[in-house]
C-alpha cells in the first residue's frame, strides 16, 4: 500500500490513500482535502451527491490510524472556499475537532482558504519546514525548489493498456521534489504532462505513481498517455 522513495535525501512513504509519511518526523502529510466542494456547487445549482465530505474525512482517519503520526500537515485548500466551515454538518465538523485535537495539527493555507474556520483547532501557517530538508506548501515555486513538498495541482496521470486508457491521481516526482496528489473525493486533477506540472521538473525528468485501488504503480514519463483532447 506504500512505496518507499526519497524527495531531497529525505526519507518518505507514499501512500495510496494520497497521503504522505516521512517516518523520521512521524509526519503525516495530505493536499487538498477541498472540504464541502459538494455543498459549494449544490448552492450553484450543479447538484453533487453530498457525502465528499465525511468521504474524504473517513479516508483522512484511516491513514492516521494507520501511520499514527505524532503531526498532520494539510497542504492548503483543505476547505473549498471561505463559508465552507459554516456549511460543515454538525458530525463532519465533530470528527475533524476529534481528528485535530488525537495529535499537532498544521493547516497550509491554499488559495481556497486563505482563513481556517475557527473552533476546529491546529496552528495555522504559510508554509513550513519538516527537520531533514523538506519545505512543505501549497503552491509551488518558479524556480527550482530542493526538497519543495506541494499541493495545488492535482497531478493525475494516464497510461494507454489493452483494455483501454487508464486514468488516476498520482504523486509527481523527479527526487529533488514533489507535487501531491488532491485528497479530497470532489477534487478532480491536471495531467501531469501539462506544462504547469511538467515545468516544474528537470531535463532528467520526473515520475508519477499512481494511486492504484490496493497499491501504487510507478511509471515513468516516457509511459505516459499524453492528455485526451
Amino acid at each position: 500500500m506504500t512505496a518507499a522513495l526519497r524527495v531531497a535525501g529525505v526519507a518518505v512513504l507514499a501512500d495510496v490513500s494520497g497521503a504522505l509519511f516521512q517516518p523520521d518526523t512521524g509526519t503525516l502529510i495530505v493536499a487538498d482535502l477541498h472540504l464541502e466542494k459538494g455543498s459549494h456547487f449544490a448552492r450553484r445549482g450543479q447538484f453533487l451527491p453530498p457525502y465528499d465530505t465525511r468521504a474524504t474525512l473517513d479516508r483522512l482517519m484511516r491513514a492516521i490510524r494507520r501511520f499514527r503520526p505524532r503531526h498532520v500537515v494539510c497542504l492548503g485548500d483543505s476547505f473549498h472556499d471561505v463559508d465552507a466551515g459554516a456549511r460543515l454538518d454538525p458530525a463532519d465538523r465533530d470528527l475533524l475537532r476529534r481528528l485535530v485535537a488525537a495529535q499537532d495539527w498544521t493547516w497550509i493555507v491554499g488559495n481556497h482558504d486563505r482563513e481556517i474556520p475557527d473552533g476546529l483547532g491546529g496552528s495555522v501557517a504559510s508554509a513550513m519546514d519538516v527537520a531533514g530538508g523538506l519545505r512543505l506548501t501549497h503552491l509551488p515555486g518558479t524556480a527550482p525548489a530542493t526538497g519543495e513538498v506541494c499541493g495545488h495541482l492535482h497531478p493525475k496521470a494516464s497510461i494507454a493498456t489493452r483494455a483501454g486508457r487508464v486514468t488516476a491521481a498520482c504523486f509527481v516526482t523527479d527526487g529533488a521534489r514533489m507535487v501531491m496528489p488532491a485528497f479530497g473525493a470532489f477534487a478532480g486533477g491536471l495531467d501531469c504532462l501539462d506544462p504547469a506540472i511538467s515545468g516544474l521538473f528537470g531535463p532528467a525528468g520526473f515520475r508519477a505513481l499512481m494511486l492504484g485501488r490496493e497499491r501504487l504503480h510507478l511509471v515513468t514519463r516516457r509511459q505516459l498517455a499524453k492528455p485526451a483532447k
